[in-house]
């Protein structure tokens, strides 16, 4: 399969991911302490780094077809997810994600709370915000790269440059990635989520694709026609006549 469509997909989630993080990250560092949104941060990467080593090199014990039929299923209900919030979002039944609106939120929670367990909720918010990020782009990471140690890498190395190039902006601005198209990316990683997780799905139940890997290139066309007209068409629905 293509590395750099590893990488790009892996990318792009990430990314998402880690704007969502940062964002909370960022807050609790300008609303308490910078030292105690590190600290957050860290414990968090350390947990997560303990998950991925220990589960990560289980997934290569299970034969290859039970896997591939495992992975196709994960990654299907991944991209399914993704994809359910961004029709919603862009049919208007579900509010686009802003990334202002959730930082001003984190930090009017922050200043809200008791100064002698501020530093404390600081702490766990920041944990909390890069774990669970951060399990989703492991998820994803090991799951990819379950079927070689060459798609292991390609998409960790895609993941990688995108936290690091989100934490650098960060870092940089000092401020909330809003200007970042999330919503749209979230979309276009739902649709090649469910494109993969179709893909590996059915070679795990035996199917040959017609093109091989090109057929992803089809079922992605498929899943962003579908999803195109489910948008279009709720949006004629919801209109109210004159």
């Amino acid at each position: 399969m293509n590395g750099w469509t590893l990488a790009g997909t892996s990318f792009l989630a990430s990314a998402v991911e880690a704007v969502e993080a940062l964002t909370i990250v960022l807050a609790v560092g300008v609303t308490r302490s910078w030292p105690v949104a590190l600290r957050g941060t860290a414990f968090a990467l350390l947990v997560l780094g303990l998950i991925v080593a220990l589960f990560g090199p289980l997934l290569h014990l299970v034969p290859i077809d039970q896997l591939k039929l495992v992975v196709g299923i994960v990654l299907t209900l991944f991209g399914l997810a993704w994809l359910r919030k961004a029709i919603l979002r862009y049919t208007g039944r579900k509010a686009l994600h802003d990334e202002d609106a959730a930082y001003a939120r984190e930090v009017s929670a922050l200043r809200a709370a008791e100064e002698a367990q501020a530093d404390r909720i600081g702490l766990v918010t920041a944990f909390k915000a890069v774990l669970i990020e951060g399990l989703e782009v492991a998820i994803i990471v090991v799951t990819f790269g379950a079927a070689s140690s060459a798609a292991l890498g390609w998409s960790a190395a895609g993941a990688g440059a995108a936290v690091l190039l989100v934490i650098a902006l960060g870092l940089a601005l000092k401020q909330p990635a809003s200007r970042v198209p999330e919503n749209a990316m979230k979309f276009v990683v739902g649709i090649m989520l469910t494109s993969f997780g179709t893909f590996w799905t059915g070679e795990g139940l035996g199917i040959a694709w017609w093109g091989a890997d090109l057929s992803l290139l089809l079922l992605a066309a498929f899943y962003l026609g579908v999803s195109a007209a489910l948008v279009a068409a709720a949006r004629v629905r919801g209109r109210v006549p004159a």
